[in-house]
């Protein structure tokens, strides 16, 4: 979602040339399966488009030289990605909502089936970001 949410609001900027923007997995337990649909649904709901045909990847060690920041969603996954990318010499990774000035999790849909309020955290952050770009 964070993906897709993030290339609304550079476009509906005009700064699509600005942003190469993707998302990847920490685990490999997803790569290859498409976007789960309750997340595409809350997407089309909130008229953001995606790639159907997009399917999740792992990070890879070289996504650190390929991107200038690296966006969590939640702690398990910055932990999870510093056994991917153990060094952070020029401070990339973050947890998105650092950005807003809280240092909280992304609230995740997988357990409890609330896609909005994901939804909400992940535009709130994307913004908070863009901000302060």
């Amino acid at each position: 979602m964070a993906e897709f949410i993030m290339k609304a609001l550079v476009k509906s900027r005009g700064l699509e040339n600005n942003y190469s923007i993707e998302s990847a997995a920490v685990s490999d337990e997803e790569t290859g399966n498409p976007m789960y649909p309750p997340a595409r649904r809350c997407l089309a709901q909130h008229g953001i488009w995606f790639n159907p045909a997009k399917c999740a990847r792992k990070v890879r060690p070289a996504d650190y030289d390929r991107f200038d920041r690296i966006l969590c969603m939640d702690s398990s996954n910055l932990w999870l990605i510093r056994r991917i990318i153990p060094s952070d010499p020029e401070g990339k990774i973050h947890l998105l909502m650092s950005y807003t000035g809280y240092g909280r999790d992304v609230a995740d849909p997988w357990y409890t089936g609330d896609f909005e309020t994901t939804f909400q955290d992940i535009l709130e952050g994307c913004e908070a970001m863009l901000a302060k770009s």
